[in-house]
């Protein structure tokens, strides 16, 4: 059961076109959703513009299949988002990644990263630091998904202790990963390969 004291998230998995996504949210609207993440092709920027203006209040949450930094700008240039959720792995590289939270920080939208492949939650832990430290300072309205599998493979994983993701005290971007794991899924010689 979920209430006023808990967040409620919608995550469409760009399974619907803009009217049944208008409709859904809709009809969920009663039970106050934070957002609907991905509600629509991420490539449809005039789409989700207008899943933004007819779902307000609801927050439209997209950006995990988002590839540079120029569609990121259209999305909000329209007011399609209104939280921005950077896949680092997908943006390519450091780079890319600050320029977008630098755009969203000059649109006053929030970046709540997408974290979920093998590493993503190593990576994505310095990124909302460099945002809340170097660019936004600010916190509000902010989070980082968190998958809990595959951090057994890191020497320096991420530690969540009451809710949070705690910093990391080793220096680098903790996703160096342990010898004994690289081996085993070293293609195509590794132990998982050779038994499949």
């Amino acid at each position: 059961e979920i209430g006023p004291d808990r967040m409620l998230a919608v995550d469409a998995n760009q399974r619907w076109d803009v009217p049944v996504a208008i409709s859904w949210m809709r009809d969920l609207a009663p039970f106050d959703p934070y957002w609907i993440e991905e509600p629509t092709s991420p490539d449809d920027i005039l789409g989700h513009a207008a899943i933004a203006r007819a779902v307000a209040p609801i927050r439209v949450a997209t950006g995990e299949h988002v590839h540079n930094r120029v569609m990121f700008k259209q999305l909000l240039q329209a007011g399609a988002i209104s939280i921005c959720q950077i896949d680092a792995c997908r943006l390519g590289g450091v780079n890319e990644v600050v320029a977008v939270l630098l755009l969203a920080a000059k649109f006053g939208v929030p970046v709540c990263p997408h974290a979920g492949g093998v590493g993503l939650c190593e990576l994505v832990q310095h990124l909302s630091a460099v945002d809340y430290i170097a660019i936004s300072g600010r916190i509000d309205g902010r989070m980082i998904e968190y998958v809990d599998h595959l951090h057994e493979h890191f020497l320096d994983p991420v530690v969540i202790r009451d809710g949070s993701y705690r910093l990391p005290s080793q220096p680098g971007y903790s996703a160096e990963m342990r010898p004994e794991s690289l081996a085993r899924y070293r293609f195509p010689d590794g132990a998982e390969w050779a038994s499949s």
